[in-house]
């Protein structure tokens, strides 16, 4: 008996926690302008304690620009907006990374769900997790990426930034990356 308040605020809470980190439904982007101090406390949080940022509240959910996405620490060129697409989710999705030996995915059973989570290789940092929901005619996944684990470096930057030999896949002459 003395264990019931304590069960049912936790299930609460873990309910609670989900519905706040998964939704679905498109609502209008608040779009705070956060200090760098706050972006730093969010990036963080994410990457070392993989922390989840809010839907429709984050920086390339509704990002069109052509470039490339690099993992927000360490530059590993991880996803281009040729393979990026609008699932509805509120987060930035990708049927595809640019270079498939640049992520790790691991099997990630937080919160009572069986999910496949998203690392980046060099930086180990957490980005997000692939879902099997993507477009069919693309391969069926759904890379869905936290924002502040990313940043998009954009075509006319990329050659000077040292990702030009990725400019085809952002052209779209090529599917992945070459070695």
């Amino acid at each position: 008996m003395k264990f019931a308040p304590i069960l049912a605020l936790a299930l609460l809470a873990a309910g609670g926690a989900g519905y706040y980190a998964y939704a679905q439904t498109r609502q209008p982007a608040l779009h705070t302008e956060r200090s760098p101090n706050a972006l730093e406390r969010l990036r963080n949080w994410v990457m070392d304690r993989n922390g989840t940022e809010r839907a429709f509240d984050n920086q390339y959910w509704d990002h069109h620009e052509t470039g490339i996405y690099v993992e927000a620490r360490t530059g590993e060129a991880l996803f281009a907006s040729t393979n990026k697409f609008d699932s509805g989710s509120g987060w930035p999705s990708f049927t595809t990374p640019i270079d498939p030996d640049n992520i790790i995915l691991r099997e990630d059973n937080a919160l009572g769900m069986r999910r496949i989570e998203v690392r980046s290789r060099r930086g180990n940092a957490h980005l997000g997790h692939v879902f099997d929901d993507g477009p069919r005619n693309s391969g069926g996944q759904r890379f869905c990426i936290n924002s502040c684990a990313i940043r998009f470096i954009p075509r006319a930057r990329m050659e000077a930034e040292g990702y030009g030999r990725y400019l085809s896949i952002v052209d779209g002459t090529a599917q992945t990356a070459s070695r």
